[in-house]
């Protein structure tokens, strides 16, 4: 079975250099920001901005059996391979996401981590920085990553449901700069109120306002 990882971005920064030097194998990059690159030997595709576009753009020209979708701060760890690999042969039925951990320390990176794993337990609502590891066949049948500005990951994670959905122990590592940068709490409460605007129906057009 061939795995396609797809990796959204909108600049080639340091992390996301760090990122692909963890990836063997077929990597597409879907570029939505203003300049363009040309990076070693990994697939990059020109899009126009926005993480569903970005997304929906890398599964259109992927060609493996199982795709990998991941942010580019990621960092994955020891056995991530292994896991991928074991999941295939165990769970070829059912999407996969990892268990995140951020890149900081103190008590509300250890807090946000312990209710991410909460909802994911009980709600079965990850986000898109758990990393999204999906059979082509299934990723089909949900109908795949639609066009959103944001909230693309609850809106494909909503339609493969919680039977079709395994959360692994695997540790997946992503940047709590953006935490940092506004305060946890306030970031929490902000994700919390997009999230509801989003469950209310609102437009995710209007929720990028606030988020």
């Amino acid at each position: 079975m061939s795995i396609t990882i797809i990796i959204p971005t909108l600049k080639i920064d340091e992390a996301l250099e760090q990122l692909l030097d963890q990836l063997p194998g077929d990597v597409i990059i879907v570029n939505g920001g203003q300049d363009t690159y040309s990076f070693k030997d990994r697939n990059i595709i020109n899009s126009n901005p926005g993480r569903g576009l970005q997304l929906k753009t890398g599964a259109k020209f992927s060609i493996g059996d199982w795709l990998f979708f991941l942010h580019g701060d990621s960092v994955l760890t020891k056995g991530w391979l292994d896991t991928l690999q074991d999941h295939i042969k165990n769970n070829a039925d059912k999407a996969l996401v990892f268990r995140l951990k951020f890149d900081d320390n103190g008590f509300f990176p250890r807090l946000l981590e312990y209710w991410v794993r909460f909802r994911c337990r009980v709600f079965a609502l990850p986000y898109g920085d758990q990393g999204l590891f999906i059979s082509r066949k299934l990723y089909d049948e949900v109908g795949g990553y639609n066009e959103m500005p944001l909230m693309e990951d609850v809106d494909i994670i909503k339609r493969i449901g919680k039977p079709r959905l395994k959360c692994s122990k695997q540790v997946i590592i992503t940047s709590a700069d953006k935490y940092n940068k506004y305060g946890y709490l306030f970031r929490m409460i902000r994700n919390g109120y997009c999230l509801l605007l989003y469950k209310l129906g609102v437009a995710p057009e209007t929720i990028k306002k606030f988020y």
